[in-house]
């Protein structure tokens, strides 16, 4: 993310939910978004409350539990595909499948299937300490949100505490597609470069070129793409389509914002 922002390039960062509608497919889709210019990768584990989550997600979450997908076989996925692609893996996993497995094994066998990152949505700051000293005894970097409703001193050691990038949630809601950007994220931005030089990604409602183009024109250094990709993939009549459809769109999505 340093050398993206130096370079002046915007960072794409899609999201895909492991399992949906099966790891098999959930690899091939990787392979596509990697091919298409993805940065870094985010690959949801599949959970059964996801609060952050809008129905897209949570939609895509039920069906990879429904089809059998478990913590273990997204690691077995990983490992056996991470080797094949340009861009680092961040995991998005919610805190009770990590607390479940044990803090300190989590992190080596997340880092052992060959991802670089975390993020755990659900994990408020004063919680993030422990977590971050696992993942980087593992050689993991843990990623943290702000959001809109974040005020700024809490926003300030949000973003001195993360590491990669700043995490901004673009609205006070849960993921989804979205019409527009709201306006006040253009402020939030500001903000954050006012207080770190580390790069800000804007994710959350973030599903069209508008909004790539709109978030770049504001100075984001990063935009996160999940719903649309995820409803791309999982809503599509069979597997090869929702990869045909997953391609289309990561690449228009690259494409506008070089």
């Amino acid at each position: 993310m340093e050398e993206i922002k130096a370079s002046g390039r915007k960072a794409f960062i899609p999201y895909l939910c492991a399992g949906d509608p099966d790891l098999a497919t959930t690899s091939l889709a990787l392979k596509q978004i990697d091919e298409a210019g993805a940065d870094v990768i985010e690959l949801g584990v599949p959970y059964s409350d996801p609060l952050a989550d809008g129905p897209a997600i949570q939609s895509a979450a039920t069906r990879a539990l429904q089809s059998g997908t478990t913590l273990d076989a997204v690691f077995d996925m990983l490992r056996a595909l991470a080797p094949e692609l340009q861009a680092p893996v961040i995991m998005f996993t919610y805190y009770n499948p990590i607390l479940a497995r044990g803090l300190d094994t989590f992190c080596r066998q997340l880092k052992d299937a060959g991802a670089s990152g975390l993020l755990v949505p659900d994990l408020p700051l004063e919680e993030t300490s422990e977590v971050r000293e696992a993942c980087a005894a593992a050689g993991l970097e843990l990623v943290l949100l702000t959001t809109p409703t974040t005020p700024k001193d809490r926003m300030t050691e949000i973003a001195r505490a993360t590491q990669g990038f700043v995490y901004l949630v673009s609205v006070t809601g849960v993921t989804g597609v979205r019409d527009s950007v709201a306006t006040g994220v253009e402020g939030l931005i500001d903000m954050l470069h006012n207080v770190t030089d580390k790069p800000v990604a804007v994710g959350f409602g973030i599903s069209k070129q508008e909004h790539v183009q709109q978030v770049a024109s504001w100075g984001a250094e990063g935009f996160i793409v999940g719903s649309a990709l995820v409803r791309a993939l999982g809503e599509a009549s069979s597997p090869a389509e929702g990869l045909a459809a997953l391609k289309n769109l990561a690449t228009e999505l690259r494409a506008a914002a070089p």
